[in-house]
């Protein structure tokens, strides 16, 4: 038997939405401008697929709604994707604050996690943190 080349890979994130029009919406854009596709489509959920990556969203059942998310509580802080040049963390950027996404850590950004990472930090509709970061 042959070792799988994509071990210890990411293999799939799977995120629960409140408002799953809102967050397919947000996602479905996101992930597109990314290079992913739509993967599976079913009531309630869909997955996009780039690679052997693939990124789920699910309606969250009403009885788990009364708690929201929030990065900083145990669990998920937060999603970083790789983009391809300076210049889609800035196009990206725009459109992000075109669609009133809010724009983490403003006050440094290009530049918010150091001198040497370009990157663009921002929240989905359920305030999971997401960032882009340009290669070196």
């Amino acid at each position: 038997m042959t070792p799988d080349s994509n071990a210890g890979l990411l293999h799939h994130v799977e995120l629960y939405a409140s408002d799953f029009a809102a967050s397919s919406s947000f996602w479905g854009w996101l992930l597109g401008e990314l290079g992913y596709s739509v993967y599976q489509d079913w009531d309630d959920g869909r997955s996009w697929k780039r690679g052997e990556t693939y990124v789920v969203l699910v309606q969250a059942d009403e009885e788990y709604l009364d708690v929201p998310y929030h990065r900083c509580r145990p669990g998920l802080n937060h999603l970083a994707f790789h983009a391809e040049s300076r210049e889609q963390v800035d196009d990206l950027t725009d459109e992000l604050r075109a669609r009133g996404v809010p724009i983490l850590y403003e006050y440094d950004h290009p530049f918010a996690g150091g001198d040497d990472h370009y990157a663009v930090y921002f929240e989905d509709p359920e305030r999971v943190k997401v960032e882009l970061v340009a290669p070196e």
